[in-house]
């Protein structure tokens, strides 16, 4: 047997579970699903690692035509995004054992949130444009139903606000695929881009529009201005599990189309010193200081945390914008850090809102005495969103800033340090506030009334391992840096 079979297995064996959890009748009792789930999760993130070790070649799944086809092959990007996919939707899938414990539709919400990780997948492992391009828009709307999930008005229109900004980003996109499929070679992912330069002469005007269009396109999904807006709204509105993965891992998605389009489809040389540059990165340095300066003065906690994705996820395309070796490995690094801390964060303010019923920022004084666990964690990944030494986030800043820095581009190689500088002050501010006073509530707080809401070990659980992860990535990330340099370097 091909060994590259394998590729498909984390594809099709959640979408298995999902069938089977969906009609098997012993499955929809909550503790058969509750065992059921995240050992199918974990089995997952088994399957995945064994794929991106073993399978090598690439897998034809279908051809539609001559040039077009369904092909899988894993490349160092696409396995750090499957391998971020399989432990984070295992991290929330432990959460979601307590915090899901009081809601009804169970049945559905797994089964939508194991078909949400088998397009990742697919995604992830894509080897041309038209794998991507379905396996994204499969992701698009199998997720809908996770923000729709409780039904409220505001869950609805949250859902279809999110679906229509991912649909109209999705038509940019094809836009794209229709231009670069005929002016390319072909529609595969090949490190430098596969335009044809002959049928690419005369033309470079129309395909750098092209690419800015696509990119923005696919920008929506990462939450680039001005695109952004349905993150604030579908966030609060998904479980905490749910939107921990819409942040930490939905929005990467959008990052890693961004990246292929560049690097793999047109090649940088054709935007690099363009207006089409310029202007992404432009709106990659709007965004961040727009998210922060919204994060700041937001005060409900996971509109907040939404609009801090907002900024930060920006901070990786501005690597990606900047056409720059070590800015791209910044980039990647970032990837890594900010799935691990947001998807903390997000599932610490749920395990807050799960105990207390407090949404507002304002209400949470002295929470750190009656749920340290939890404060604790949100804690150390408030550190490492910030970029504080020796956390995570600083090593992904300082690559991201020095490659700013090495790029050259005028005004931009040190105006983007500069803005990263702001933004991370603008951090510090709106997640240190929370710290603060929830462990240094003041003289005037009742101590009297604090009772322990401290959640069981099923939420506290990911928690801890994602905050010993942020500290670990701080300290030692020369592992991921050694297994992406030489892909960032087959670029340039």
């Amino acid at each position: 047997m091909d060994i590259n079979y394998l590729l498909l297995v984390p594809v099709l064996f959640p979408a298995a579970c999902a069938i089977l959890l969906t009609v098997c009748p012993t499955l929809k009792n909550r503790g058969a699903m509750d065992f059921f789930v995240p050992v199918s999760l974990a089995l997952e993130l088994v399957f995945t690692v064994l794929c991106a070790a073993l399978a090598k070649d690439g897998l034809k799944i279908l051809s539609l035509t001559s040039s077009l086809s369904l092909t899988l092959r894993p490349d160092r990007f696409g396995v750090v995004i499957s391998v971020l996919v399989a432990v984070m939707w295992l991290m929330s899938g432990i959460f979601s054992h307590e915090y899901m414990e009081d809601e009804e539709h169970l049945t559905r919400y797994y089964a939508f949130f194991l078909l949400t990780e088998g397009a990742l997948m697919a995604l992830s492992f894509a080897a041309n444009y038209l794998t991507m391009y379905l396996s994204f828009e499969l992701m698009t709307l199998l997720s809908v139903p996770l923000v729709l999930h409780n039904g409220t008005d505001k869950a609805r229109a949250a859902a279809l606000k999110y679906l229509y900004y991912s649909i109209f980003g999705a038509c940019l996109g094809l836009l794209g695929f229709f231009f670069m499929g005929h002016f390319g070679v072909s529609t595969e992912f090949v490190p430098g881009g596969t335009l044809d330069p002959v049928k690419a002469a005369g033309h470079e005007g129309a395909l750098i529009a092209v690419t800015f269009l696509a990119v923005l396109g696919f920008g929506a999904k990462a939450g680039m201005f001005p695109l952004q807006a349905w993150l604030p709204t579908a966030h609060p509105e998904a479980p905490a599990g749910a939107s921990a993965l819409l942040s930490g891992i939905i929005t990467k998605a959008g990052v890693l189309a961004i990246l292929r389009v560049i690097y793999f489809v047109v090649g940088p040389d054709l935007i690099r010193g363009t207006w089409a540059q310029y202007a992404l990165l432009g709106l990659a340095l709007t965004t961040i200081l727009l998210g922060s300066v919204l994060a700041y003065k937001e005060k409900v906690l996971k509109r907040r945390l939404a609009y801090s994705t907002v900024s930060q996820v920006s901070y990786v395309l501005f690597g990606l914008f900047l056409l720059e070796p070590t800015a791209l490995l910044g980039a990647m690094l970032h990837v890594v850090c900010h799935a691990v801390i947001k998807n903390d964060l997000f599932l610490s303010a749920g395990a807050i809102i799960h105990k207390t019923g407090k949404t507002d920022v304002r209400e949470l004084r002295g929470i750190g005495k009656s749920m340290p666990w939890v404060m604790w964690s949100f804690t150390i990944a408030s550190l490492g969103l910030v970029g504080i030494p020796p956390l995570g986030g600083f090593v992904s800043k300082w690559y991201l800033s020095q490659g700013s820095l090495m790029s050259g581009i005028p005004v931009i190689s040190w105006l983007g340090p500069a803005v990263l500088i702001v933004s991370a002050l603008f951090t510090a501010g709106y997640l240190f506030s929370i710290t603060i006073k929830g462990f240094f509530p003041g003289e005037d707080f009742d101590y009297g009334s604090l009772d322990s809401r401290e959640p069981t070990w099923y939420m506290r659980a990911p928690l801890v391992i994602l905050a010993a992860l942020t500290v670990i990535i701080g300290i030692y990330p020369t592992p991921v840096i050694e297994f992406i340099g030489p892909a960032v370097s087959a670029l340039f």
